[in-house]
């Protein structure tokens, strides 16, 4: 595969085969990944591979967490507390477009809430990464673990796997970092659910789209 057809080719996938990845790939992936550039050769990224048993046990503690209404502190804000009016845009229509492949209406709360609960499923994924990061690192080690990551996705895609970044793993960070036996001085960042596509699910049939480049792209020569 070409590079330009993995990055083509990358979406957030949210319905998985149950079909288990080797946990040597999984290994394979995360290592080859992180030759990301970072800054100062800082490397200020740390993954967890959670995969088989493990995966069946965090399950169970979100699903537990979930029936009964318990929430956390975020980690971070995922979104800025403050956004352009364009970037809410953005995120509205690419919610609704989503419920609508779902065919989930919007006055359906409780539909909607179920499938949001997924996440904590992993979609069905039969694997996962996790990322944290030392809580001293600042936007510019942030940024590092993106290319960690965007890396990480685009060797998954040639390996013919299917990944979703998951940053709502953020709304339960003291869960998961106890879990992870993530050290104090450590906080997570994200979760990546990773598996087999399954072709069938509804949600797999959206792609999101991308801003012209009018709005986003300027050349001097």
């Amino acid at each position: 595969m070409e590079l330009w057809q993995a990055i083509e080719a990358r979406r957030s996938v949210r319905g998985f085969l149950e079909r288990p990845v080797e946990p040597a790939l999984l290994r394979d992936l995360a290592v080859k990944a992180s030759r990301a550039a970072t800054g100062g050769n800082i490397q200020p990224w740390h993954i967890d591979i959670v995969h088989g048993a493990s995966l069946g046990e965090l399950k169970a503690i979100m699903a537990g967490k979930l029936a009964r209404g318990e929430t956390e502190t975020p980690g971070y804000d995922i979104y800025p507390r403050e956004m352009a009016d364009r970037y809410k845009g953005r995120t509205f229509a690419i919610g609704e477009a989503m419920y609508a492949h779902l065919g989930i209406p919007r006055e359906d709360k409780a539909a909607r809430r179920a499938w949001f609960a997924r996440n904590f499923a992993f979609f069905g994924a039969p694997a996962a990464f996790f990322c944290t990061v030392d809580r001293r690192m600042g936007p510019p080690q942030w940024s590092d673990l993106g290319m960690y990551l965007q890396n990480l996705m685009l060797l998954a895609v040639d390996a013919g796997l299917a990944t979703c970044p998951q940053e709502c793993w953020a709304v339960y960070p003291g869960t998961v970092e106890r879990f992870l036996e993530t050290p104090a001085e450590r906080m997570l960042f994200c979760g990546v659910a990773i598996g087999y596509e399954d072709p069938e699910a509804a949600a797999n049939r959206l792609r999101s789209d991308r801003a012209p480049t009018a709005e986003w792209l300027t050349e001097r020569g």
